[in-house]
């Protein structure tokens, strides 16, 4: 899953498709290690490669791969500055908006929320001044984006 995605399910709409066993386990291999091999991924979950690569397949082709992407540390790639900033919206302006919001290159994810906002971005940028530009000069300039809050990150435990 890109991780500029929108929803959980990959913005399809649709449901889940029937996982086996085998299917989760190839699944979590590949969670963990989007590199690997047919055949090392074939060894790992004791099934052949033929089935193995026709799995990853079928699971690819329902949607329930959706993309192989690299995880990277921001600090390494000069993003030393990240915040989740929380957003109330007009409401009905969501399928508006959210072209807009990932179309900001410091947006590294976006999530439609229930509770006291509507959506909350994790925004990664080079310094204060950069997430100060994305927050005053981008979101609060967005006619459909009704307040903003920002709660800046100190430390990640894991990478978004």
């Amino acid at each position: 899953m890109s991780d500029r995605d929108t929803s959980a399910g990959g913005g399809t709409g649709q449901l889940a498709a029937p996982l086996d066993a085998i299917d989760r386990l190839i699944v979590d291999e590949l969670v963990a290690d989007g590199r690997l091999s047919i055949r090392a991924l074939a060894e790992k979950v004791h099934i052949s490669r033929a089935n193995a690569y026709a799995r990853v397949e079928r699971l690819t082709t329902a949607g329930v791969i959706t993309g192989f992407t690299a995880t990277v540390d921001p600090l390494k790639i000069g993003l030393a500055t990240s915040a989740y900033v929380m957003l109330n919206l007009r409401q009905s302006s969501w399928r508006v908006l959210r072209e807009r919001l990932q179309a900001i290159p410091e947006v590294r994810h976006v999530a439609l929320v229930g509770g006291d906002f509507d959506a909350i971005l994790l925004v990664r940028a080079a310094d204060n001044a950069g997430l100060r530009r994305v927050v005053f000069d981008e979101l609060q300039a967005v006619p459909e984006v009704l307040s903003t809050r920002t709660a800046l990150v100190f430390e990640d435990l894991g990478t978004p």
